[in-house]
């Protein structure tokens, strides 16, 4: 499919503001880009309340915020976690996206701002995604969840966390969440696919930019063959909770998704999987901007409903 007419005018605004490509920058200078690009998208839904918490971390308090939609009482929570490669994104970048979900899930969310890198190199992330998630399904009751009905989900680099910690949870026999959402997600450090090949440059998310990510990302190179840093290079994919797996047309991290979502399938995990023609990467948390993003909310919403039934 032709580039979609919405991510043609968006590339073409972001190229318009003459920015620096991500690798030619440093970390702080990229977060404050992310900041200011998806934090002006406009008004987001109105929720009953919003919260923000310290929970106990495994290096320390992990700041969370939790969503309360307006609808009737929550049958159940996602636990996000946002993207930026590791590096970049916290509670306000994907602030949009969460009220969307929550608002037309009728579900809470609880939005996790895990430590970024490269001060704080793998397992830092996965170590407080992992606690929060545990520390969701601990205190679900006094949130008003009931057992079973949590979630987690992510985009991106948080798409990684999300896969990774349902890993960790199967691995370690632990409760599993009830649905994984990987929106995006990086699953591998596979340079050589289809997808980066064609999408190298000029789709906002580019092959230099994801090198840049995992270099800051992991202490050693090496550890991208860990199925806990790569999810794509665990051996065994069966056992793990339902997916919802949403790829992008005009994305280099299509390729490992799609091949994400055909593997959770070949192994028996009940998995919903669509590759959104004409879209590029960070579509979904864009709701203001492109109509597929409405979209796939629709999709999360519907995904996430069906998990919280008995």
């Amino acid at each position: 499919m032709p580039l979609h007419p919405q991510a043609h005018r968006f590339l073409e605004a972001h190229r318009s503001l003459g920015l620096k490509p991500i690798e030619q920058g440093t970390p702080d200078e990229f977060r404050k880009a992310l900041r200011s690009a998806v934090t002006s998208d406009g008004t987001a839904e109105e929720m009953k309340a919003t919260e923000d918490r310290q929970i106990i971390g495994p290096a320390g308090s992990i700041p969370v915020r939790i969503y309360w939609p307006l609808s009737r009482k929550p049958k159940g929570a996602l636990v996000y976690y946002h993207g930026g490669g590791w590096v970049g994104g916290d509670l306000d970048t994907h602030d949009p996206l969460c009220r969307a979900i929550a608002d037309m899930a009728s579900c809470l969310v609880i939005a996790v701002d895990y430590r970024l890198a490269p001060e704080h190199k793998y397992p830092a992330a996965v170590d407080d995604a992992r606690a929060a998630f545990q520390w969701v399904c601990d205190y679900g009751p006094e949130l008003g969840i009931p057992p079973g009905s949590v979630a987690i989900g992510g985009d991106s680099a948080g798409g990684n966390l999300a896969a990774v910690v349902s890993l960790m949870a199967r691995d370690q026999q632990h409760p599993l969440p009830c649905l994984q959402v990987l929106l995006y997600p990086i699953v591998d450090s596979d340079f050589t696919t289809n997808s980066y090949q064609q999408y190298a440059e000029g789709y906002l998310l580019t092959a230099s930019g994801m090198k840049w990510f995992w270099q800051h990302y992991l202490p050693d190179e090496t550890l991208s063959r860990q199925p806990y840093a790569s999810p794509l290079q665990a051996d065994d994919l069966s056992g793990l909770p339902p997916a919802l797996v949403i790829t992008a047309e005009y994305d280099v991290l299509r390729d490992e998704g799609n091949q994400y979502a055909i593997r959770l399938q070949s192994a028996g995990v009940a998995t919903q999987w669509k590759c959104y023609d004409g879209m590029i990467h960070g579509f979904a948390s864009r709701v203001r901007v492109f109509d597929a993003a409405r979209e796939a909310c629709t999709q999360i919403a519907g995904a996430l409903q069906r998990s919280f039934e008995p």
